[in-house]
């Protein structure tokens, strides 16, 4: 009884199973039958995205209305070899089933099995398209879906159809879409006129776009160009002559001018912004193409010039300060250049060194330091976790008791880590993260007071940002790329110093005769026009940096190897400093530089001081004029110069002594010849005194650095150990000025002092 009841019970099963499956058959094969939806294969109305400069000038597209990059082609358009090549590639039998490959649907389950894992998915060029038309997520359901979408597209559209949907939807890398978009991207072509080597590359490019192309690694497409050819050459659609021969061709050739400028700028625009279908996206820029394409040609130039010291990238960023537009933006010399060519310099992260110093400086200014305040630049010791902290200056020497614009616009670093000590470290980065240093991730104790040298990673357009906050008064607001908010008042801006800090640093940055102790009396940071300038080298000189603020503009640069690899003497003079000359003239040309902010027009006063101790002047120390905030200006005449010579108070006698000089003991005092203040103390200077040649010395030898102009590459002259006029001789004539230029070969320097001292030395240049 019981087995007669289980065989009705299955026979009812079966039948059960039967009827559902006849009628599932049933509904399947009637929704396959049913026409497609309306709309469904209509080719997109224009959509893309069109990114113009400010004047209207086409910097790059993804598939544009004028038809260049994105026109549907019709099936009768399409190169047969390209036809070819995607059915080798992604579906070799397409012509001959019903929109799944049942072959290739085994295959792949028996992969899958035999790997624990989804290896293959046996799609067909029909299901890819199923894809295309109702994207959405991968796994199997979807993979059911487009199976089912595979046969009802079949059914309903000849092969020539759903060939012209698919080349004219498949995604291809670089924002393209389509194969028109893609010829004409990497080829430079129509989609009718491409070779059996370019057919093949962009079939190879199907199977991973954004990995395989051209531009993002020649190699890995060429490798892809491989594999589509040796399957056309399977299938018998070429001859393996013919293959053999596409194998030569190079993997990106763009033969046409296609509009790829600005290529950083515009891939970051597009990465931010995506066209929906049926949507054309305009994009009208802050960028001026002119403006940009001659910092193109200068960032190519300078790391040519500078490729044998190290050199291998370089970038360029100008804003304009009023409305924060973006007017050039330069992210490496060859966008094209396969290892680093596509990294964005003005986006990555590196050590800025002493470029952060102007901040750490107006910070300071609103907590009560005057640019007459006399700091320390000694050898000291900052106790830290790590241990004992050194900093060191550029010029490996000490220069005594500085005032504080001498010691900013020299960049001095020992006074800047001082100062950090005093401001803390914590209020710093702070300040730094409200001037848009947002790249500071770390916390105040993780960077230590070497945060005031520039120890914590920043971009290039932090950089250049941060320095326009000082143009405009202290005040941070954002960069902007959109031409329609151009003549925009910043509505988004914050406090980050006080405009009077902000002028008074600024000038500072613009006192040509406060850089001299420390970059010489020629660089390339002298225009005819009101510019704040400021350099910064990593601490293993691996990045270089320069920026330069007009009343109207910033521009900002950088030049380094972003494989870590230090540089070969190249500093901010030889460097980026060149580079940020002729960026600054170009932009001149172009927008007018203006006027930095006034500390006059600001309340700030002008007041007389000794320049050797910041007080009020006497007859025997004369005054140099400083700008102070009314109430902070010194009240009591200088105290410290007397019949040329220079006495410390006892406070500052360690500073002295520290920094290698020597002086005579009076009480409670010490006293230093004023000359031995002016003249950078060098630890050779321990020696006996006596009048000799201190810079340069004696067997010394240089190399010209490449690339930079004559003018740029000097060498200081200085004597010490007698008072008055010293005459300089260069090799037998006489010499007048306080730098001379190198020359290659070996030169005999002679100096003669008033009294008739002399003393000689013999240097190479090479």
């Amino acid at each position: 009884m019981r087995r007669l009841f289980t065989r009705r019970a299955l026979k009812r099963s079966a039948l059960t199973l039967a009827v559902v499956g006849a009628a599932g058959v049933v509904a399947f094969a009637a929704w396959v039958l049913t026409p497609l939806p309306d709309g469904l294969t209509a080719p997109p109305d224009g959509a893309g995205i069109r990114i113009t400069d400010r004047y209207g000038t086409l910097l790059r597209s993804t598939r544009g209305e004028d038809g260049a990059r994105g026109r549907w082609i019709p099936f009768e358009q399409i190169d047969p070899d390209l036809i070819v090549a995607f059915v080798a590639v992604e579906d070799r039998r397409f012509w001959d089933h019903a929109g799944v490959d049942p072959r290739a649907v085994l295959r792949a389950a028996r992969d899958n099995l035999a790997a624990g894992k989804i290896v293959s998915g046996a799609s067909t060029l029909t299901m890819q398209l199923a894809r295309l038309l109702d994207p959405g997520a991968r796994g199997w359901r979807s993979k059911f879906r487009e199976t089912a979408w595979a046969f009802r597209l079949d059914w309903h559209l000849e092969k020539q159809e759903i060939l012209e949907q698919y080349l004219n939807r498949v995604h291809l890398g670089q924002s393209t879409v389509g194969v028109g978009a893609a010829a004409a991207f990497y080829m430079g072509a129509s989609a009718d006129e491409l070779s059996v080597g370019e057919a093949a590359m962009l079939a190879g490019l199907a199977h991973a776009p954004s990995r395989d192309n051209p531009v993002t690694s020649a190699r890995r497409a060429t490798r892809r160009r491989a594999v589509a050819l040796d399957r056309m050459v399977a299938t018998g659609a070429i001859a393996f002559e013919e293959a053999s021969r596409a194998r030569r061709e190079p993997a990106l050739t763009r033969r046409s001018r296609d509009p790829f400028l600005a290529p950083h700028f515009t891939t970051r625009l597009l990465a931010a912004n995506r066209a929906r279908d049926g949507e054309s996206v305009q994009l009208r820029t802050t960028l001026d193409a002119g403006l940009q394409a001659e910092l193109e040609s200068e960032v190519r130039q300078t790391v040519e010039q500078l490729a044998g010291r190290g050199v291998k990238q370089a970038a360029a960023v100008v804003i304009e300060n009023e409305t924060g537009a973006v007017r050039a933006w330069v992210g490496s010399p060859d966008f094209f250049e396969p290892r680093h060519g596509q990294t964005d310099l003005v986006t990555s992260t590196r050590q800025p060194g002493s470029a952060l110093k102007p901040f750490l400086y107006a910070m300071a200014f609103d907590q009560g330091l005057t640019a007459a305040s006399v700091l320390a630049d000694v050898p000291t010791a900052f106790p830290t976790i790590a241990g004992p902290y050194e900093p060191r200056n550029y010029d490996r020497r000490f220069h005594g008791p500085v005032r504080a614009r001498e010691a900013l616009a020299s960049s001095y670093n020992v006074p800047a880590v001082l100062l950090a000590e005093r401001v803390g470290t914590g209020p710093f980065l702070h300040t730094l993260h409200l001037a848009g240093f947002h790249s500071l991730r770390r916390t105040a104790d993780h960077y230590g007071l070497g945060l005031a040298l520039g120890n914590g990673d920043v971009t290039l357009i932090e950089l250049a940002n941060g320095y326009r906050a000082l143009a405009n008064g202290g005040v941070y607001s954002n960069w902007r790329w959109d031409a329609s908010r151009d003549d925009a008042s910043p509505g988004d801006g914050r406090r980050v110093v006080s405009a009077r800090a902000a002028a008074l640093t600024l000038d500072v940055l613009a006192d040509p005769a406060a850089r001299i102790p420390g970059f010489g009396v020629r660089t390339p940071f002298d225009f005819p026009f009101p510019t704040a300038v400021k350099t910064g080298t990593s601490r293993h000189f691996t990045d270089n940096w320069a920026v330069a603020v007009t009343g109207g503009f910033t521009v900002a640069v950088w030049a380094g190897d972003v494989t870590g690899r230090p540089m070969e003497g190249v500093s901010g003079v030889t460097g980026a400093g060149p580079l940020l000359h002729r960026a600054v003239l170009l932009t001149a040309a172009r927008y007018a530089a203006g006027q930095l902010p006034s500390p006059d027009a600001l309340g700030l006063e002008r007041v007389d001081v000794c320049a050797v101790s910041g007080m009020l002047p006497t007859r025997d120390c004369p005054g140099t004029r400083e700008w102070f905030v009314p109430g902070t200006a010194p009240t009591e005449r200088d105290t410290w110069v007397r019949g040329g010579r220079v006495t410390l108070p006892a406070q500052y006698a360690a500073w002295t002594t520290q920094a290698g000089a020597r002086f005579e003991s009076s009480a409670a005092d010490e006293v230093i010849a004023m000359e031995e203040i002016a003249v950078p103390l060098h630890e050779d200077e321990l020696a006996p005194r006596g009048f000799r040649i201190v810079s340069p010395a004696d067997g010394d030898v240089y190399r010209m650095p490449p690339g930079v102009p004559n003018d740029y590459a000097t060498l200081a002259l200085r004597a010490a150990g007698e008072r008055g006029v010293v005459r300089w001789f260069i090799n037998g004539a006489p010499f007048v000025d306080s730098r001379w230029r190198l020359r290659s070969g070996a030169h005999t320097i002679r100096a003669v002092a008033a009294n008739g001292a002399v003393s000689e030395g013999r240097i190479r240049v090479e």
